[in-house]
């Protein structure tokens, strides 16, 4: 149904099968794993815990995440991480349109093709710190036989907004 484990504070839940709208929508801790597909928004807003969907997951997949991780097994739907400002979004198949749109400081790393970019989302360089954070996603999400360097990792181009990376911590 919709908001299934919507606010979930330290829980670990599983879904077998499809999951409707918002689902893990303002997750705070804990775990939800969807053996199927996912519709529009799923983890939006989250603030912590893992959110992984198996199958694909519909538009504005991580739609203003603030700090929870999200790992789709197949594809994304358009405007994706709209405004995602902080937390990973992992996508072992291909994005769609305005990925990452008006994003600020969460890290996008998607294994497939990215159909468009949308607004101050930009390509940037996997360092190794990357590979290590993202082979560490993999590993909890239960993805296996997938190495990190086989994604591409996106985020801001911190154009948008009035931002300074070296004074982050006083935010």
């Amino acid at each position: 149904g919709y908001y299934c484990g919507g606010m979930n504070d330290g829980s670990t839940i599983t879904v077998h099968g499809s999951a409707g709208p918002g689902v893990g929508e303002n997750m705070m801790s804990g775990s939800i794993t969807v053996k199927g597909d996912a519709s529009q928004y799923a983890g939006a807003t989250g603030k912590g815990g893992l959110l992984v969907i198996e199958g694909n997951a519909s538009s504005r997949c991580g739609i203003s995440m603030k700090g929870i991780d999200i790992v789709v097994h197949g594809n994304i739907g358009h405007m994706s991480a709209f405004m995602a400002q902080s937390g990973n979004l992992v996508v072992l198949g291909d994005a769609g349109d305005a990925l990452g749109d008006s994003i600020y400081e969460a890290r996008l790393f998607v294994r497939g093709k990215v159909e468009s970019l949308g607004a101050d989302c930009i390509a940037k360089e996997m360092r190794p710190e990357h590979l290590e954070l993202l082979q560490g996603l993999l590993d909890r999400a239960g993805v296996t036989g997938v190495k990190a360097a086989e994604f591409k990792r996106y985020g801001s181009a911190r154009t948008l907004y009035n931002f300074n990376i070296d004074n982050a911590d006083a935010y």
